[in-house]
This record gives structure tokens, C-alpha cells and sequence, in this order.
């Protein structure tokens, strides 16, 4: 076609979706993701058009098949049994999610677990099971705890549980 460039395939929106289709049949993907993915050239063919691409992107999202409060509800799930909310807030805000969305799918995904401070213990033990000897120690594991994206109000409860140090009230705290 003369002055430009040919109209795109028919067979290569097929293509495209039906790569789509194959990942987001394996787990949920944000559409970021699934951009950044599809766009990538694939053994002797060519990278897609941006806007078959697009086109491709938007009919998935209005079939429901793509769907970024289910992609961000699974991923801050998954996350959260392992990493506090600092750190999952983080991810999700990274994988494209706009900050909203990040926030609801914390709050679901929380509302489904035990509380962070009670996750951070859990982890904590299993990472090390004794409580710290010395000062040395417990830098140690609240730099653990810290990296893994726990509240400073959650590595404390799980610093002082771990230790055996029964709660105190804010009360008996500020007495002190």
C-alpha cells in the first residue's frame, strides 16, 4: 500500500489475542504487564502494532477476561501471606496499578488474613525460631521484618511477642 504502511492482518489480531488468551489463562495479568509482554517480537515474527495491540487490550477488558481489580485482588493476596503492607502496596503500585485500586486490594486481601503484626511473628519464627540473644540480634530481625515490608507498629508487636514480652497497653507504655 502505497504511503503508508498495509492495514494490519486479520490473522495477527487473532494471533495476538489468542497469545493473550493463553496467559490469561494461566493467572491474572494487569494490562502493563500484558502489554509489555505481548509487544515483545515472538521467533520470526515481528512486534504487533501498537494500536491492533490496543484494540486487542480494550476488547479483553470489555469482555471481562482482563481485569485489573482481579489481577490486583490476586496479587495482594499472594503477597500479603508473606510481605507486610508497606511492601504490598509497593508491588502492586510497580506492576501499573493506580493507587486506588492498590489500596482496595490491600484491604480486601488483608480483611482475608490474620492481622500484619500476627503474619510478621509467623515469619519471624520460621526465619528464626529463637528470640534474640542480644541487642546485635534483634537489629537483626527487625531489619528482617523491615525488608519484608512490615509496619515499624508490626515489627514491634511481633519483636515483643517473639521475645515473650506480654502486650501493654499505650497506658502502661506511657508510664514508663
Amino acid at each position: 500500500m502505497p504511503g503508508g504502511a498495509p492495514p494490519p492482518r486479520r490473522d495477527e489480531r487473532a494471533a495476538l489475542r489468542a497469545r493473550a488468551l493463553r496467559m490469561l489463562a494461566l493467572r491474572e495479568h494487569g494490562r502493563a504487564e500484558l502489554e509489555r509482554k505481548l509487544s515483545h517480537a515472538r521467533g520470526a515474527q515481528e512486534a504487533p502494532a501498537p494500536d491492533v495491540l490496543r484494540r486487542v487490550l480494550d476488547e479483553l477488558q470489555a469482555q471481562g477476561l482482563l481485569d485489573e481489580a482481579r489481577y490486583a485482588q490476586a496479587v495482594a493476596r499472594r503477597l500479603a501471606q508473606r510481605h507486610g503492607s508497606l511492601r504490598v502496596l509497593g508491588e502492586l503500585k510497580r506492576q501499573g496499578l493506580d493507587d486506588e485500586l492498590a489500596r482496595r486490594a490491600l484491604r480486601e486481601a488483608e480483611a482475608e488474613l490474620e492481622p500484619e503484626a500476627d503474619r510478621a511473628l509467623r515469619l519471624l519464627r520460621r526465619h528464626d525460631p529463637q528470640p534474640p540473644a542480644d541487642a546485635a540480634g534483634r537489629a537483626r530481625q527487625m531489619r528482617f521484618l523491615q525488608r519484608r515490608g512490615f509496619s515499624a507498629q508490626a515489627v514491634r508487636e511481633a519483636m515483643r511477642a517473639h521475645a515473650g514480652v506480654p502486650e501493654t497497653s499505650e497506658h502502661e507504655q506511657s508510664d514508663d
